[in-house]
């Protein structure tokens, strides 16, 4: 049986402050603004393939790609990998299609990416839906374990990362580890998670998130209603968008809602 493409599956060569990287991005062109989306560790650019399949965003341009280090993209120095390469080549990525004004959306270490690329040119930034991305010290669960069980030996490292993954308590947290060791390069795991800690720790992202110009969502998964910041950040104007029965991974546990948050803020622009 034949199918009509969704989008456009291609490899980008780019050549980052130095860095050689063959990028895999999915996008489909459209009439309305474009959404750039941004996976979160461990996580792919198919985590966003089914907007085509939401008629609500019917004639959205978007554009995902497998950050370096990770999924189907190639990068030629892994040491060189961190929050702050990923934020360079959203910029590569937003020049080469040549967008200026753009949705954006980012989850967990994209998230932290989002917020980054949103405060170097927040002008250009019409939304922004952060899923559980890094803006405090409290957020670093999952990278901070870089610390908490330090080990000398990157592939070492990532392996018990994997097991403990494996068997948490999250919601989707078992789904998520089973393809953990195919969609990361165990020589990016400590540049990505030492550079989350360092900004988590030290960058005052929470002022950087909260002086944003323009419409801004947290979205959570309920077993993570704990967060101390919640109530203080939706009494500043951030959209909170709670997800039920979900915990760090609304796009496996619940994304009918996720789709549905997410389009409930682009409308309000």
């Amino acid at each position: 049986m034949a199918y009509s493409a969704r989008f456009t599956h291609e490899k980008l060569p780019l050549n980052i402050d130095g860095v050689q990287i063959d990028l895999a991005v999915i996008h489909r062109s459209g009439p309305k603004t474009p959404i750039l989306f941004l996976h979160g560790f461990g996580s792919t650019k198919e985590d966003y393939a089914d907007i085509t399949l939401q008629p609500a965003f019917e004639g959205h341009p978007f554009i995902a790609y497998d950050a370096p280090g990770c999924g189907a993209t190639e990068c030629h120095d892994l040491a060189r990998v961190g929050i702050a390469l990923l934020v360079r080549t959203a910029e590569v990525v937003l020049k080469h299609f040549g967008i200026d004004r753009f949705h954006l959306v980012g989850h967990s270490m994209g998230g932290l990416t989002g917020l980054m690329l949103a405060h170097n040119e927040p002008g250009r930034v019409l939304s922004f839906v952060n899923i559980e991305g890094n803006i405090a010290p409290e957020d670093c669960f999952l990278s901070r374990q870089i610390h908490d069980h330090p080990r000398e030996d990157d592939e070492r490292f990532f392996h018990d990362f994997i097991e403990r993954t494996r068997l948490a308590a999250d919601p989707a947290s078992a789904l998520y580890a089973a393809s953990l060791a195919h969609k990361v390069r165990p020589g990016a795991v400590r540049g990505i998670f030492e550079s989350m800690v360092e900004l988590s720790d030290n960058a005052g992202l929470m002022s950087k998130f909260l002086v944003l110009p323009f419409a801004r969502q947290y979205m959570y998964g309920v077993s993570n209603s704990h967060l101390s910041y919640l109530a203080d950040i939706a009494a500043q104007g951030v959209d909170l968008a709670c997800i039920p029965e979900c915990g760090h991974f609304p796009m496996y546990s619940n994304p009918t809602l996720m789709w549905q948050h997410i389009k409930r803020l682009q409308d309000r622009v």
